[in-house]
């Protein structure tokens, strides 16, 4: 048989593109997951980075019920086109890039990061870091060959299909870096709890910290898989920290979502840190000559004046990468660049301590919970009293679930993109009660974003990766900015 990605795509539902495949766990069947990692390693063929025979291909996945499954399907075709299939076993996504990096090889991490354990995905690092958007119109171009014979009715194989020994070095590469990178026990005398529940690293994590020297504490681990999603921060998640905290002395708390590249981060108050000021932090500690960070982010980064250059994208890790190189080719020396969930990304090699650490362009959670906790050591500041140094601008987020997409495009073509006084119409029809001001500014780098006269801000766009409806919020104290993003949802609830 042979098929088209876009064919597979349409026929599948499982949705294909710059962040790999993403779908219902039911609907990613052996045959469509062996497809698409096909199609991308005969994408990768096509543009000369796998032209060798034998050549690894690191794979890694997360902790949910369906990934042992997927993995094997990725064994297999891998296997089947003349590679060989490394299995990193269940790590932090970031670790199977880093492998792929240092190894000069594809990598491949089975995970649907912070969604329900009813979905899963695929996520595909080329040789030289993460796919990107002008890489999608060649993968989606691939057609790809199967035997019949290896499949039933159903799309399972016919056959059961073993995976390779896991290589521990590709989890030891990954605690290596920061061990090595970090000289000493500079994390001595800090008490650190790390909720653990169902992340990929949470033992790797631990191991990281008590290292470094902190006195570890684990929390909260859990056998079934718990979305904790680092941008939408669970109610319950809020309140496990702060029982933590009440219950015993934290200079800290930190935790990851599934795939553990994006951070959690609290004081030792048991508040979460957003990840935009996370990452503001971590990027101070770093002594970024460059921050590049999605316009969904939080606008302290500017207001703060740490930085001599800030760059702004749309939402997604590929946009955040290529504008990070765009800086580096440009001559900045120290270009990083994070997410609003907290995922951080370095562009250049840097030496924070004195001793190198390599680029790694994917986002990455640790190097948050490191710098956060290390800049707090070298201010002789708390948590908490770090954040106190940032301008008072807060941000919240949340998103409208089991949303359609074309539902929010409804809702998005309400404000016409070629008539902004039009636009700022319908807004003020639509949110100038919630906000209490007229707006004045209109961002569409990606959705809509909108300053209002008073400084607050909305930003509306439906999700790149599930079918829901994201907005965020910016106001001058949290209250506010809760308030409302939780009135802005509630009036886009009753357009639906």
């Amino acid at each position: 048989m042979k098929r088209s990605i876009a064919d597979i795509m349409g026929r599948s539902g499982v949705k294909f593109g710059t962040s790999g495949a993403r779908g219902l766990a039911d609907a990613m069947t052996d045959l469509v997951c062996y497809a698409y990692a096909r199609g991308f390693l005969q994408f990768l063929h096509s543009v000369g980075e796998l032209t060798t025979p034998g050549t690894a291909v690191v794979v890694g996945g997360d902790f949910r019920p369906s990934t042992d499954r997927i993995m094997a399907a990725v064994f297999r075709a891998i296997a089947d086109l003349g590679y060989t299939p490394v299995n990193g076993g269940k790590v932090p996504s970031p670790a199977i890039a880093l492998w792929g990096l240092e190894h000069q090889v594809p990598a491949i991490m089975v995970t649907g990061s912070h969604i329900p354990d009813d979905r899963n995905g695929i996520k595909f690092n080329k040789v030289s870091g993460e796919v990107l958007k002008d890489d999608e119109a060649g993968m989606m171009a691939q057609e790809v060959e199967w035997d019949d014979a290896l499949f039933d009715e159903q799309g399972t194989f016919r056959q059961a299909t073993s995976a390779p020994p896991v290589n521990p070095e590709v989890k030891t590469a990954y605690v290596r870096r920061y061990l090595d990178g970090f000289p000493g026990t500079p994390l001595t005398g800090l008490r650190i709890g790390v909720y653990q529940h169902s992340a990929v690293g949470r033992d790797v994590i631990a191991e990281i910290l008590g290292g470094l020297g902190a006195e570890v504490v684990a929390l909260g681990r859990s056998e079934r898989f718990i979305p904790v999603d680092t941008e939408a921060i669970r109610p319950e998640d809020s309140e496990l920290a702060r029982q933590w905290a009440a219950k015993e002395p934290f200079d800290a708390l930190v935790s990851a979502d599934g795939d553990s590249d994006r951070p959690l981060v609290s004081d030792a108050h048991g508040q979460w840190l957003r990840g935009d000021v996370a990452g503001i932090l971590c990027a101070r500690f770093l002594e970024a000559d460059s921050v590049t960070t999605p316009v969904s982010s939080n606008t302290a980064v500017e207001k703060c004046g740490w930085f001599p250059e800030v760059r702004r994208t749309r939402i997604g890790s590929p946009y955040v990468v290529a504008s990070m190189a765009e800086a580096a080719r440009e001559g900045r020396r120290r270009a990083v660049g994070y997410e609003a969930n907290g995922g951080f990304l370095i562009q250049s090699d840097v030496s924070p301590m004195g001793r190198p650490l390599r680029a790694l362009p994917t986002r990455d959670a640790v190097i948050v919970m490191l710098g956060v906790l290390l800049l707090a050591r070298r201010e002789r500041k708390s948590v908490a009293g770090l954040v106190a140094t940032l301008p008072a601008r807060f941000t919240a987020s949340d998103r409208l679930k089991d949303f359609a997409t074309e539902k929010s495009r409804g809702i998005l073509e309400r404000f016409p993109v070629d008539d902004d006084a039009q636009a700022r119409q319908a807004l003020d029809a639509l949110f100038g009660a919630c906000v209490g001001a007229s707006a004045t500014g209109i961002d569409r780098t990606d959705g809509v974003r909108v300053l209002f006269a008073n400084g607050e801000v909305l930003h509306l766009r439906p999700s790149g990766n599930a079918p829901e409806f994201r907005c965020y919020t910016e106001a001058s104290t949290p209250e506010r900015a809760n308030e409302l993003c939780e009135r802005a949802l509630n009036q886009l609830r009753r357009l639906s």
